[in-house]
């Protein structure tokens, strides 16, 4: 078996090998692995999941240093602070990656349960199960911890996964990838179920998306052009992560404080991240109470661009467009506008929003039921920060991505969301008339 793995995976492929064979070959091993994952236990699955998370650890010097050739190309070629944010790994953030594998293991496993039991008349007993999807290709681009919070979630859903990063992390997903698959080895569990794509090029990502006698479902996390290529081109089922134009509405009944503590976090903790607040919302009859939240926001290096009424009580904003409140910025970058109470945040949010995730702060129990059935977004929260969009925040351990469709999973998703079901009929010889 090691032989067969070492011909089709983990590092760059041959510039004899096309992508297109290399991604076929890692896809059918990936496949010939999958009954046997499906013969382990939740108790294997978990230890080969804890035994990853300590080879993370344990391998952090190789992978500090390969994350600090992806972080130096990318100074190279000129990525924003936003995008080498995301980019970037600390002592901090492999440990939360390690502890993320951690926390999916810890989770129940979802392959097996009994969703629901129902007797038929004629004495059919039908059950509705889970199963794993399949084999699952993620196609992601910048952020490093994707390689393993998706080939965590994947295996302990008992699915395969072909993980294609974007060029920014080629050499932090590959070191993160050997280290997670090290791990799985180390447990006698089939790592040939998690593989990373060595290539380049693009082709690699087209047969990806058209091999449907391979791949069961397609993942993207990316970028609105990335996602639209993938909705475009894919013949494989896509679970669509689209773009977060967050918002955060500030009703006139909220306490003032949590408002603007609310609504910098949602902005300024990591502006790059796809729950950031792109558009503030405030209520026209309060705008004036936040000079203090202006303030804050541009010594901190946030770039304000608002409306006549925002301007006129904080001349340095930039005029906003009707691109700006469409605008997916992922930087220090502010939209804000003054609405007309609860019912003009709704308006402009049905208008601009992409379906991620919008906030209201607010004391006013009634508004904040009405912002709450109002929004057709995957997450809809009061007095919390856009930033809380996240799988592990949700206790899931981790996330693939946050889905804005609305079919199968939507919102964050996590192991019970890379599921599907199937249903069990138990007979005692009945035929039909």
């Amino acid at each position: 078996m090691q032989k067969d793995k070492d011909a089709v995976s983990l590092s760059l492929v041959d510039t004899q090998t096309s992508a297109v064979a290399h991604v076929r070959a890692l896809a059918e091993a990936a496949r010939n692995a999958l009954p046997v994952l499906a013969k382990m236990s939740t108790e294997q699955k978990n230890a080969g999941l804890m035994a990853a998370a300590k080879a993370i650890r344990d391998q952090a010097p190789a992978i500090m240093a390969a994350n600090e050739k992806d972080m130096e190309a990318g100074r190279q070629d000129g990525l924003s602070s936003a995008l080498l944010d995301r980019l970037a790994l600390s002592a901090e953030r492999l440990e939360g990656i390690a502890g993320a594998v951690e926390a999916v293991a810890a989770l129940p496993d979802p392959v097996g349960d009994e969703l629901a039991r129902w007797d038929r008349p004629n004495g059919l007993d039908i059950a509705r199960v889970r199963v794993p999807i399949g084999l699952i290709g993620v196609i992601y681009e910048s952020r490093p911890n994707v390689t393993v919070d998706a080939a965590a979630l994947c295996f302990k859903a008992g699915n395969g996964v072909i993980l294609r990063g974007g060029k920014e992390s080629f050499h932090s997903g590959t070191a993160l990838h050997a280290a997670f698959t090290q791990g799985l080895e180390e447990a006698g569990l089939p790592a040939d179920v998690v593989q990373l794509v060595g290539t380049r090029d693009r082709a690699a990502v087209t047969e990806m998306l058209t091999a449907a006698e391979l791949f069961d479902l397609v993942v993207p996390r990316g970028g609105k052009s990335l996602v639209e290529k993938v909705q475009t081109e894919s013949r494989v089922p896509v679970l669509a992560h689209l773009e977060g134009i967050c918002h955060v509405y500030i009703d006139k009944a909220a306490d003032l404080e949590m408002a603007a503590d609310v609504a910098f976090n949602a902005k300024m903790r990591r502006p790059g991240i796809c729950g950031a607040m792109e558009t503030l919302l405030i209520d026209q009859s309060i705008v004036a109470d936040f000079k203090g939240l202006f303030q804050r926001l541009s010594d901190a290096g946030c770039e304000l661009r608002g409306d006549s009424v925002v301007q006129r009580h904080w001349p340095d904003a930039k005029t906003a467009t009707d691109q700006d409140w469409a605008t997916e910025y992922l930087d220090a970058i502010l939209s804000v506008r003054a609405v007309d109470g609860v019912d003009g945040a709704l308006e402009h949010i049905a208008r601009y929003s992409s379906g991620h995730t919008d906030s209201i702060v607010t004391n006013n129990a009634g508004t904040a039921e009405q912002f709450l059935n109002g929004v057709d977004s995957a997450i809809v929260m009061h007095n919390a920060s856009t930033q809380f969009a996240d799988g592990g925040e949700f206790g899931m351990g981790a996330e693939i991505g946050i889905s804005t469709g609305r079919l199968h999973a939507r919102g964050p998703v996590g192991v019970e969301q890379l599921t599907t079901y199937k249903y069990q009929v138990r007979g005692s010889g009945q035929t039909r008339p």
